[in-house]
C-alpha cells in the first residue's frame, strides 16, 4: 500500500513539472503585456490580440512601423516539410529495414554499424557541405537549390536512416517469416509480401517513426535557418525567432500564441496515433 502511494506521488510530481511550461505558456499567449517578465501563470489582462495579431499577418513594432509576418504561411511550409518528410522518412526506412532483417548478404552487418556511427557526428558538422551541395545542384534543378521546400526536404530525407532503420528492424524481425514463406507458397512477389504482409503488421512501428520524424523536422531550426533565405519560404521556427531576436521588439506574447497554435498538429497527430506507440516501441525494443 505504502508503495502505491509512493508511486501515485512520483507520477503526480512528474506531470505537475511537464505541464508546467505548457501553462506557462498558455498563459503568456492569452497576456496582453508582451514582457516576459511580466508574465504569470494566471494572466492578469487576458486577451485574443496575440492570435489575432498573427492571423492578420502583420504587427507594430516598438516604433511603430508596420512589419509583415507571414505565420500562416510559415505554418504551411512547416506542414507540408514535416508531412512529406515523416512519409518518406517510414518509406524509406522500411525499406531498408526490411532488407537487413529478411535478406542475407554481404556487408550487412557492417551497413547497420555505419548507420548507427553516423548517428554520432551533430548536423552541424554537415552544414557547410550541405549549403554548397544546393548551391551547385540549384544551378542544374532549381527546384532542388537553396530556398526550396523541395531541396529542404530531402537534406531531411538524408537522415532518414540509422536509429530509424534499427528501430524498425527490430520490429520486422518479430514478425515471423513463416508468414513471407506462406505467401511465397500462394504464390505472391516479393513486392507483394512486402506491401500485403509485412507493412500491415508492422503498423505500430511505422506509426511511431513516422511521429517522431514529424516532430523532428517540425522543430528543427538549423538546416531550415540556413538553407532557406526569403521570409515567404521560411518554417516555423525560423520565422517565429523574429519575435524574440528584437526584429519585433521581443514580442514574448505574439510568440506564445504562435507556440500554441504550432502545437497543434503535434497533440492531434499524437492522439491519432497513441494506440500504435507503445506497442511499436516496446516490441522492436525487446527484439532488437
Amino acid at each position: 500500500m505504502r508503495t502505491t502511494w509512493w508511486r501515485h506521488l512520483v507520477a503526480g510530481v512528474a506531470i505537475a513539472f511537464s505541464l508546467f511550461p505548457v501553462v506557462y505558456i498558455v498563459s503568456t499567449a492569452f497576456n496582453a503585456d508582451q514582457s516576459l517578465s511580466a508574465s504569470s501563470l494566471v494572466p492578469r489582462d487576458v486577451t485574443l490580440a496575440n492570435f489575432r495579431e498573427l492571423l492578420s499577418g502583420h504587427t507594430t513594432s516598438a516604433g511603430g512601423r508596420t512589419l509583415e509576418i507571414p505565420y500562416v504561411r510559415w505554418f504551411a511550409n512547416s506542414l507540408l516539410v514535416a508531412t512529406a518528410a515523416a512519409l518518406l522518412t517510414v518509406a524509406l526506412g522500411a525499406l531498408a529495414a526490411y532488407a537487413f532483417s529478411r535478406f542475407r548478404f554481404r556487408g550487412r552487418r557492417m551497413g547497420m554499424m555505419t548507420l548507427l556511427l553516423i548517428q554520432m557526428f551533430p548536423v552541424f558538422l554537415a552544414i557547410v557541405a550541405i549549403y554548397l551541395i544546393l548551391l551547385q545542384t540549384g544551378d542544374i534543378f532549381p527546384f532542388l537549390g537553396l530556398n526550396t521546400l523541395t531541396g529542404l526536404i530531402v537534406v531531411y530525407l538524408g537522415g532518414a536512416m540509422g536509429v530509424n532503420v534499427w528501430l524498425m528492424k527490430g520490429f520486422f524481425d518479430t514478425i515471423p517469416a513463416e508468414l513471407d514463406e506462406s505467401a511465397r507458397v500462394d504464390g505472391a512477389t516479393p513486392a507483394q509480401i512486402f506491401w500485403g504482409v509485412v507493412l500491415p503488421l508492422a503498423a505500430p512501428v511505422l506509426a511511431v517513426v513516422g511521429l517522431i520524424s514529424f516532430i523532428t523536422t517540425l522543430n528543427e531550426f538549423l538546416i531550415a535557418g540556413t538553407l532557406l533565405q526569403t521570409m515567404e519560404r521560411q518554417t516555423l521556427p525560423v520565422g517565429m525567432q523574429f519575435f524574440v531576436s528584437q526584429q519585433y521588439a521581443e514580442e514574448w506574447g505574439t510568440f506564445a500564441a504562435g507556440v500554441l497554435l504550432a502545437a497543434i498538429p503535434v497533440v492531434v497527430l499524437f492522439m491519432a496515433l497513441q494506440r500504435f506507440i507503445v506497442q511499436g516501441l516496446t516490441r522492436g525494443a525487446v527484439k532488437g
